[in-house]
C-alpha cells in the first residue's frame, strides 16, 4: 500500500509542475498541444516497443494472447454498463459521461502505474489492452460525437487508427516477441530512455489542464458527481466481481482491470472540444475523475493485488 500511495503522489506532485508552468505561462496551450502529440506521436510508442524487448517465456506469450480476448470483453463489458448507468443523463452529457466511462487514461496514468507495480511485463499487457482503447476511441468514440459521420469519413479515420503511432509500436512489438529478436543494447538503452519521460511529461499534461478549468461552475452539477462514482468506483467494482466469478486473479485480469479503473481519458475533453459539445463539462470530468483517482486508485489496488 505504501509503495502505491507513494508512487500515485509522486505522480501528483509532477501534476503541480504542470500547474504552475500554466500559471506562470511557461507552458502556452499551443506549447501544452505540442507536448501532448510529442508524448503520443513518440515517446509512448517508444515506451512500447521497448518494453516487448526482452527474453519470454511460454506463460508470458500465453499471457499476451489472453490479453487480446480479456481486453476485448472489457470494453464490450464497460460499454455496456456504462450505457445502463448513463440511462438516467440525458442528451449531451449522456454523450461525454458514456464515453468519460468507456475510455480511460491508459497512457498518461495506466502504464506509470502498470510500471512501478508489476514491472514491464505489465507493460506488454497494458500495450495490448491500449490497442484496443486506439482501434474503439478511433470508431466507437467517434460515432458517439458524431453520428452523422459519412461512410468515406468513416473509412478515414478508421484509416487513421490503423496507422496510429501506439498501434505501430505494438505491431513491432509482437514481430519482436514473436520472432525473438534482440536490439543492440545501444539501441534498447535510448528507446528506454525516451520511453521513461511518459510518466512525468504525462502529468505535467495533466496539470496544465486542471489549471484550465472552472471546477466551482459545476459544483452543484449532480451528474458530475454521479459520472465520478460510476467511472472510478462502480466500473472497477464490475470488472473486479467479473474476475472473481470466473476465477482468474492473474497479471493479465489485474492489469486489464487497472487500465479500466483509470480517471476519463483526456479524448473526452479534446474530443468534446472539436464536436463543441459540452466542452466544459468534458474538461470538468476529466479533472475530477482524475483528481479523485489519487485517493481511490491505492484502495482499489490494494483490493485486487
Amino acid at each position: 500500500m505504501l509503495t502505491i500511495i507513494k508512487s500515485i503522489l509522486s505522480l501528483f506532485l509532477v501534476i503541480v509542475v504542470g500547474v504552475y508552468g500554466e500559471k506562470k505561462g511557461i507552458i502556452t496551450n499551443r506549447l501544452n498541444r505540442g507536448l501532448t502529440d510529442l508524448l503520443l506521436q513518440i515517446i509512448l510508442p517508444f515506451m512500447i516497443v521497448s518494453s516487448f524487448s526482452f527474453s519470454y517465456t511460454n506463460t508470458i506469450k500465453s499471457n499476451v494472447i489472453k490479453t487480446f480476448y480479456y481486453s476485448f470483453f472489457a470494453y464490450i463489458i464497460v460499454t455496456v454498463f456504462s450505457y445502463l448507468l448513463t440511462w438516467p443523463i440525458k442528451k449531451e452529457k449522456k454523450i461525454i459521461l458514456h464515453f468519460a466511462n468507456v475510455f480511460t487514461n491508459t497512457g498518461y496514468i495506466g502504464f506509470p502505474i502498470l510500471h512501478a507495480l508489476y514491472g514491464v511485463e505489465a507493460v506488454i499487457y497494458g500495450s495490448i489492452f491500449n490497442m484496443f482503447f486506439v482501434l474503439f476511441v478511433w470508431t466507437y468514440g467517434i460515432m458517439l460525437f458524431n453520428k452523422k459521420m459519412k461512410k468515406e469519413e468513416f473509412k478515414e479515420e478508421l484509416k487513421k487508427t490503423f496507422l496510429n503511432p501506439s498501434i505501430i509500436a505494438v505491431y513491432l512489438g509482437i514481430i519482436l516477441m514473436v520472432f525473438d529478436i534482440q536490439l543492440p543494447m545501444v539501441i534498447k538503452e535510448s528507446m528506454t530512455s525516451i520511453g521513461n519521460m511518459t510518466a512525468p511529461l504525462s502529468m505535467i499534461i495533466v496539470g496544465v489542464t486542471f489549471s484550465q478549468v472552472n471546477i466551482k461552475a459545476h459544483l452543484r452539477d449532480w451528474t458530475i458527481y454521479y459520472g465520478v462514482v460510476s467511472k472510478i468506483i462502480l466500473i472497477p467494482a464490475i470488472l473486479y466481481f467479473i474476475s472473481i466469478f470466473i476465477n482468474d486473479r492473474s497479471i493479465v485480469s489485474n492489469t486489464v482491470i487497472i487500465l479500466a479503473s483509470m480517471p476519463s481519458a483526456t479524448m473526452t475533453s479534446i474530443f468534446a472540444e472539436n464536436f463543441d459539445i459540452k466542452k466544459d463539462y468534458a474538461a470538468v470530468m476529466v479533472v475530477a475523475t482524475t483528481f479523485l483517482s489519487l485517493f481511490t486508485l491505492p484502495f482499489l489496488l490494494k483490493i485486487i493485488i
